[in-house]
Parts: structure tokens; sequence; C-alpha cells
């Protein structure tokens, strides 16, 4: 993997070099500066897991054959692509959140000569994609398709954020809104699309395949995709800060997280009442009691009961799919996130 990494960041080289040299804008010292510097400090930071599992899937799907470096290359720049959007989301995400941090530096905005300029970087970072795709993928008869595969993932996310944004609205905090299905949508949308059917959709289509036939396949990704954010819920709670990197705030920042709409669903009115008036508050003694009741509902054992429950689910439907490259490359989804601890 990591030799597929090390060609990944190669193929970032050439489509930044491409786009700080766009013919469609004269760029000035100071603007191709800005949007390089911009491009570096958001978009190869993190894990890169979406952008490299389009490579993994592609290759599954081909069954093992070796790819041409025109293969690797075109895989890569769609995993690229979708960087990109991750990029973008996080940059003005972060605008919305009043983040400070952001993959352990501060985020874009609080840099003291970015600001609100971050908003425009946002409309660009997203502007890129269409760039990229254009370039290296117009004469290829699945074009049209990507485009519109990246304008309706693009569409669901941005309408998950907000189905977000209006559920948590800060000075309105009400915990009788939130339930198991808004929770469900939330994730459905901000969450699994571009994370799990996103890549997956590339492949494919980069296979030859014609998405309408493959519904089950987005099915059964958004189903992943909704299991691995409720892993991820857990593992802001109880996952060891040291393993996962971060400090879990979602008690404090009042997040529709599935273990306060699991201890909704589970308390009695009393502990309704304690958790409606300990949920949300930033102080240390609050989020203990809200942990304490947790720990009381059993939400370790309810959450494992969960796990196994989805994973036989999955495993179920993934193996009724008549393509065993399909399977395949289902399984090793499932497989990367089955019982994680980060």
């Amino acid at each position: 993997m990591s030799d597929l990494k090390t060609r990944f960041l190669e193929v970032y080289s050439v489509l930044k070099s491409e786009l700080l040299n766009d013919p469609a804008f004269e760029f000035t010292d100071d603007s191709r500066q800005w949007v390089e510097r911009m491009l570096e400090y958001n978009v190869p930071g993190g894990k890169l897991n979406r952008g490299l599992s389009v490579i993994d899937s592609y290759k599954l799907l081909k069954e093992g054959k070796e790819l041409s470096d025109d293969e690797i290359f075109l895989s890569s720049a769609l995993g690229w692509c979708i960087e990109w959007l991750q990029a973008y989301f996080l940059v003005l995400d972060d605008i919305m959140d009043s983040s400070h941090t952001r993959r352990g530096q501060p985020c874009w905005f609080r840099l003291p000569k970015v600001g609100m300029i971050a908003v425009n970087d946002g409309i660009l970072l997203r502007n890129h994609i269409p760039r990229i795709l254009k370039k290296h993928f117009r004469q290829k008869p699945y074009y049209v398709d990507l485009l519109d595969l990246f304008n309706e993932v693009e569409f669901q996310t941005a309408s998950g954020q907000m189905i977000d944004l209006i559920t948590t609205l800060v000075g309105e905090k009400d915990l009788s809104k939130y339930s198991l299905p808004i929770h469900r949508r939330i994730v459905q949308y901000k969450t699994a699309y571009y994370s799990f059917y996103l890549p997956v959709a590339c492949a494919l289509l980069m296979s030859g395949e014609d998405l309408e036939k493959h519904t089950n396949v987005k099915d059964i990704l958004i189903e992943m995709g909704t299991y691995f954010q409720v892993q991820d819920d857990y593992l802001d709670c109880f996952g060891a800060p040291e393993v996962i990197g971060k400090i879990g705030t979602d008690i404090e920042d009042f997040k529709c997280s599935w273990l306060v709409v699991k201890a909704l669903e589970l308390s009695n009115e009393e502990q309704k009442k304690f958790l409606h008036e300990n949920y949300g508050k930033d102080d240390l003694a609050s989020v203990a009691k809200v942990k304490e009741l947790y720990n009381t509902l059993k939400l370790q054992d309810v959450f494992a009961e969960y796990e196994s429950k989805s994973y036989d689910k999955l495993i179920k439907f993934i193996e009724a799919h008549p393509s065993q490259a399909v399977q395949a490359l289902l399984k090793s989804f499932l497989g990367k996130i089955y019982k994680r601890q980060k």
C-alpha cells in the first residue's frame, strides 16, 4: 500500500501543478502562491482513505489484474477529486462550527491572513473538481456520468449538513428533536454518500459499469457508512484519546450522536430529565454525569450488539450479490472498519 500511496501523492503534485497553470485564468505570482499554500494546507493532510479507496476498489473490480500506469493515474485523479471535495466541505464546515483545529493544526480560516477569504477558497476547491475531470476524463464515455455523480453527491452532502445544522441549532437546545430516524438521515446524507458510495461509484464508472444497475451496491455502502458513523459516535465517548487521536466533545457540543439517541430511547422519565439538564453543557461535571448515565444504561453492551447485528446483516446482503468481484470489494471495505478502535 505504501508504494500505492507514494504514486497517489505523485498524482496530487501533477494535478496541483495543472491547476496552478490553468489557462482559463491569468495567474499573478501572488494569486498562484495563495492557491498553492491553500491547497497544501487543506488537501493532502488527512488520512486519504477516501481517495485511496478508489484505486483499491478499481483494482478489486479488475480481479487482481495488474493496473496500467494510465489506470493508476486516472483512478488516483478520481480519488483526489474526492479529497478535494472533502477539503471544500471541511474548510466551510469549520467556519460554520467556529472550530479551532483540524487535523492537528489551526483551521484554515483561523490563520491571521486568511479569515473569511476561506469562504472563497472553499468555492475554489469545489471548482477545481470539474477542472480536473475536464482535463483528464473529457474524452471518456463515462464523463457525463462522473459529472452527474459528483454533483449529486455534493447536493446530498450539503443537504445532510443542512439537516444537521437546523436540528442542532445553538440557542435552541431541544433534545426531543433527536431520534434514530433523524440521526440516520443526517449520517446517510452528510457522510455515507461521499465517504462510502462515491469512491466505489467512481471505480464502477471507470470499469465501464452502469450505476443504475448497481443500486443494491449503493444501498449496502450507505448502510456501511451509517454503521461507520455510529462507531465514530461510540468512539467519541468510549474510545481512548491516545488511540483515536482526539478528545471527544460530542456531549459538550450537543451533537445528535447515536449514543444520546439510544440513551433517550432506553431512559425512564427521570433519566430523560437528567439528560435534558446535562447534555450539551460545556463543563466537566455535566459531561461526567452524561457518561455515568451511559454506563448505567449499559450503552457499551448495546453498541456491541448493534455492531454484531450490523455486521451479520451487511455480510448477508453482500453475499447475495451476483458478482464475486463486487462481493470482494464490499467485504474489503467492511473488513477495514469492523471493530475498529480509531
